[in-house]
């Protein structure tokens, strides 16, 4: 996302990140961010324009990238340009474990009119399908988490009777629609869903949990949603640590042992195979990729992200 596409209100303030940019572009990042301060200085409360600054310094090895960074998420605390990640990496420590809502959803309807294209043709984007292969028999009621444009949902109309798909962005839902693959769709944030239970045999989320970062609560939240027996199929960046990471691609990775541990403490039993997702600058992104199945039985409760509470 590139966050000069929004105006910071004032043409003296906008004249001098162009200029700014232009120096960028020969190289010249001190200055550049020189006169983005500049800029800032007009227009003080221009959001995108400390985060650009933030950038900019990040990138280039200036000094106080973090301070233009914390003034951008002071100023907009939805953080719809994903600010407080940017901070977690340059800390080294992520202190955010989930990425804000607002910038996940200002992220794909800015992307939603040519995401097909992006990931399939240009990517190589290979989820939707190796979820699909590892997935026998018809399902009565299945739901698409994180549906984007319908890409998982072409993928499983055929063996869906009843199909939803989820998603925090407009756009890509107005993208799913035309598709014409889903019974239903509904705009929905995954961080913050309401219970159900019982309500499904098969929850899908093909590359959605890579902007979760933790997932104790919507495992808890899956594990209640489906009925007993009901099918968990997702994937995830596979990171060879401990837990998860934010990566420099502001993208969360999981390894395969928090995997593990949390499916089975929600009461699934699950199989995990590895196979590249998708490239990204060249180069292959390993995943793992989850079949599960609810085996649990007796008294169940949504978690509250700290802990799992199954019999």
């Amino acid at each position: 996302m590139t966050p000069l596409q929004f105006s910071s209100g004032d043409l003296i303030a906008d004249r001098r990140a162009d200029y700014a940019e232009g120096l960028l572009a020969s190289g010249e990042a001190a200055a550049a961010a020189d006169l983005y301060l500049q800029a800032l200085e007009v227009a003080p409360g221009w959001v995108a324009g400390w985060y650009r600054l933030g950038e900019i310094r990040a990138e280039h090895g200036l000094p106080t990238a973090g301070e233009a960074f914390a003034e951008a998420l002071r100023l907009d605390p939805a953080d719809q340009l994903g600010a407080a990640l940017r901070l977690d990496l340059l800390r080294g420590q992520p202190l955010v474990e989930t990425m804000p809502s607002a910038f996940v959803e200002t992220l794909f309807d800015q992307y939603a009119d040519h995401f097909d294209h992006a990931l399939v043709e240009t990517l190589n984007y290979r989820a939707p399908q190796l979820l699909r292969a590892g997935l026998e028999g018809e399902f009565a009621r299945a739901l698409d988490l994180g549906c984007g444009t319908g890409l998982m949902g072409a993928e499983l109309r055929a063996s869906a009777r009843h199909l939803e798909g989820w998603d925090i962005s407009a756009e890509m839902l107005r993208e799913a629609e035309a598709k014409g693959v889903y019974d239903r769709l509904e705009k929905a944030d995954l961080s913050a869903l309401a219970p159900v239970v019982d309500a499904y045999d098969l929850i899908t989320a093909a590359d959605v949990f890579a902007y979760l970062g933790a997932l104790e609560q919507i495992v808890g939240w899956v594990a209640l949603a489906l009925a007993p027996g009901g099918r968990f199929a997702f994937t995830v960046e596979a990171y060879e640590g401990e837990g998860f990471v934010l990566r420099e691609s502001r993208r969360y990775a999981h390894s395969e042992d928090y995997v593990c541990d949390l499916l089975a403490r929600a009461g699934f039993e699950a199989r995990i195979g590895r196979a590249v997702l998708r490239m990204d600058r060249g180069a292959p992104i390993e995943g793992l990729i989850v079949q599960a199945v609810r085996v649990a039985s007796g008294v169940r409760r949504q978690s509250d992200g700290e802990d799992l509470a199954f019999a």
